[in-house]
C-alpha cells in the first residue's frame, strides 16, 4: 500500500508512462489532466499511483486521434456508462479504419505483382493460368462513348461503391469474344472495376473461376490484333475454345507517361475443346 500513496515527480511519471513532461504539463494547463499534488511554494507537480490507469485511458484515446475536447468532455463526465460508449465507438472507428487499410495492402500487393510480372514478363509469352471467381462492376460503352462520359461513369460507380480513390479498385476494359472472333478487335463493350472487397453480387458481372489463356502486348491497335491472332493459334493448338470476355488491364500505368509505353495485360477464360478430350 505504501507505494500506492507515494508521489511521483512529474519526471517519474512521464518516465513510467513513456511520455514527454511537456506532454503532462499541457494536459495539466488545458484542464485535461491534472497533477494530484502541486507544492505551494515551487510549484512542483506531483501524481499518485492512482493516476496511471486515467492517463493511460487518455493515452489510448489520443492514440485512436480522439479530439481533445472530447477526451476533456469524458474527463468532466467520467464514468463505466460514458467510457463504454466512447470505447464503443472507438472500436468502430477503428474497424472501419482496420478495413480500409486490409484494402490499401491488398491494392499494394496487385500493383507490387504488376511491378514484379513488368519486370519478368517475355512479350511474346501466352500460357493458361487458373483464376478465382471475381465480381466486377461494369458500365457499358461502345465506339461512340466519348473519352469524357467513360470518366463520368466511372467516377459515379467509384461514388456509388464508396470508393475514396480509383486506386482502391483495378480497373480495364472488355471485350466479348464473339466480337473478337468476327475480327472486331477494338470493339470494347464494356469498362470494368474490381472491387477489392467483398460485396453483394446483385447487378454485378460475375468473372468466372476456372482457367485463362493470358497474354501481354504493347498498346497499340496494330499489336493487339496481332496478339489475338496469336491467341486463337496458341487455343487451337492446345484445344482450348475461348468463352466469355476478354478482360485487358494495363499494367504499368502507374510508371509511364506516354499511352504509347502502356503494357496491357489479356486474360480470357478458356474450356477444353471436345476434340481434345
Amino acid at each position: 500500500m505504501e507505494k500506492k500513496s507515494k508521489l511521483l515527480t512529474i519526471g517519474q511519471f512521464a518516465s513510467l508512462h513513456g511520455i514527454n513532461k511537456k506532454t503532462l504539463m499541457w494536459y495539466d494547463e488545458i484542464g485535461l489532466f491534472h497533477p494530484a499534488v502541486i507544492h505551494p511554494e515551487n510549484g512542483y507537480r506531483y501524481y499518485n499511483y492512482y493516476q496511471s490507469s486515467i492517463l493511460e485511458n487518455i493515452l489510448l484515446l489520443r492514440e485512436l486521434d480522439v479530439p481533445i475536447d472530447e477526451i476533456r468532455l469524458f474527463m468532466k463526465n467520467r464514468s463505466a456508462a460514458s467510457l463504454q460508449r466512447l470505447l464503443q465507438e472507438q472500436i468502430e472507428n477503428l474497424d472501419q479504419r482496420m478495413a480500409h487499410l486490409k484494402v490499401v495492402r491488398e491494392t499494394m500487393v496487385h500493383h507490387y505483382q504488376n511491378m514484379t510480372t513488368l519486370l519478368t514478363m517475355d512479350l511474346s509469352e501466352i500460357c493458361t493460368i487458373e483464376k478465382e471467381e471475381c465480381c466486377l462492376v461494369t458500365v457499358d460503352i461502345s465506339e461512340d462513348t466519348s473519352f469524357d462520359k467513360q470518366v463520368e461513369m466511372i467516377m459515379a460507380e467509384t461514388k456509388k461503391y464508396q470508393l475514396r480513390h480509383l486506386h482502391d479498385a483495378s480497373y480495364g476494359t472488355m471485350i466479348a469474344v464473339e466480337s473478337l472472333y468476327s475480327g472486331k478487335y477494338g470493339d470494347y463493350s464494356r469498362l470494368f472495376i474490381e472491387i477489392p472487397y467483398p460485396i453483394r453480387k446483385e447487378g454485378l458481372h460475375i468473372q468466372p473461376a476456372g482457367k485463362y489463356v493470358r497474354a501481354f502486348y504493347r498498346d497499340s491497335g496494330e499489336n493487339s490484333v496481332l496478339c489475338y491472332q496469336n491467341i486463337f493459334e496458341y487455343a487451337a493448338t492446345h484445344g482450348l475454345v475461348l468463352s466469355g470476355f476478354s478482360y485487358e488491364v494495363i499494367l504499368n500505368e502507374n510508371v509511364i507517361d506516354r499511352a504509347e509505353d502502356a503494357l496491357v495485360q489479356i486474360e480470357i477464360p478458356v474450356k477444353t475443346s471436345d476434340n481434345f478430350l
